[in-house]
């Protein structure tokens, strides 16, 4: 089985990669505060130069995105770009430049929070509470921590039996927001597949999210980019499909399946590579290298 490298910090790698993709939440942040050792880290890249894009799985819009990471500390000056799959969707569902879209219809059923009600700014869709007078749904995820799958049973069925298609903002299982699991959309847009829907998503691991960062970073020698990531399904999954190496870092959404004790998180070392390697064979992912968390 093969090895996969483990350092302490992101230094050993630096001088290999001119341009870095990196994941927000479970890497910079966890929703609640930003990671000190991560705004470090990031310094240190901007101080040799280092293109930095922010790619994230959140169903809002790019700018919000921002916005929220500025507050937690993240300034602008310490990074270059900053994408959301939020945005992609947004844009995908404003201009319409593909046969899916332009079928959609505009009546949308919004399966997501207050807090994602910017995702519906600027479009030009009728918005309705009812799903069976929906041509589509829009999924930006659960209401609330608690909630499950279960949760949103009804609207997912009664969808399905419409054969409504779904736009999914987010493909994320699940996160960690400040030490506590919460479910995403990409696990409502999983069971609606099972339940026979359809289903258009955007985001990690998908391809056009990379070409987008790429392109803003300038950056064509794809061997010296690094996407960086706490997940293998979405972040090591994605650079892979861009041809991208991918630095897995453990302390986050897999700390519990590779035996990391949640309060050791934020400082963990060194684990079993053979565990390591394991779980990564089993999860068919195999990152180019490990850290315990995104710090110098």
């Amino acid at each position: 089985m093969l090895e996969i490298p483990q350092y302490m910090g992101l230094a050993p790698l630096a001088d290999r990669y001119d341009g870095y993709i990196l994941d927000l939440w479970g890497v910079l942040h966890d929703g609640v505060q930003a990671f000190p050792e991560a705004i470090v880290c990031l310094e240190r890249l901007r101080a040799l130069d280092k293109g930095i894009a922010i790619l994230s799985n959140a169903p809002r819009r790019s700018a919000e995105v921002e916005e929220r990471m500025n507050e937690l500390g993240i300034a602008p000056g310490l990074y270059d770009y900053v994408l959301s799959s939020g945005e992609v969707a947004w844009r995908h569902l404003h201009d319409r430049t593909d046969e899916w879209y332009r079928n959609l219809g505009r009546r949308c059923f919004h399966l997501g929070p207050d807090r994602d009600r910017g995702m519906r700014e600027g479009l030009n869709l009728d918005f309705t509470e009812a799903v069976e007078e929906a041509d589509f749904v829009l999924n930006t995820g659960a209401h609330m921590t608690e909630d499950t799958v279960d949760t949103y049973g009804h609207e997912l069925r009664a969808a399905a039996a419409a054969r409504l298609p779904m736009v999914c903002a987010n493909p994320d299982l699940e996160v960690i927001r400040g030490g506590k699991r919460e479910i995403c959309a990409g696990l409502l847009a999983q069971h609606y597949e099972e339940l026979g829907g359809s289903v258009r998503y955007h985001g990690k691991p998908f391809h056009e999210v990379y070409a987008a960062c790429l392109g803003a970073l300038g950056l064509a020698d794809r061997r010296r980019v690094l996407g960086v990531g706490d997940s293998l399904r979405t972040d090591i999954a994605g650079a892979s499909s861009a041809e991208l190496d991918g630095l897995l870092v453990l302390g986050g959404i897999h700390a519990d399946a590779l035996g990391i004790e949640t309060e050791t998180t934020l400082n963990p070392g060194i684990i079993d590579p053979a565990r390591l390697a394991a779980f990564c064979a089993e999860q068919g992912q195999t990152p180019q290298a490990a850290i315990p968390v995104f710090r110098w």
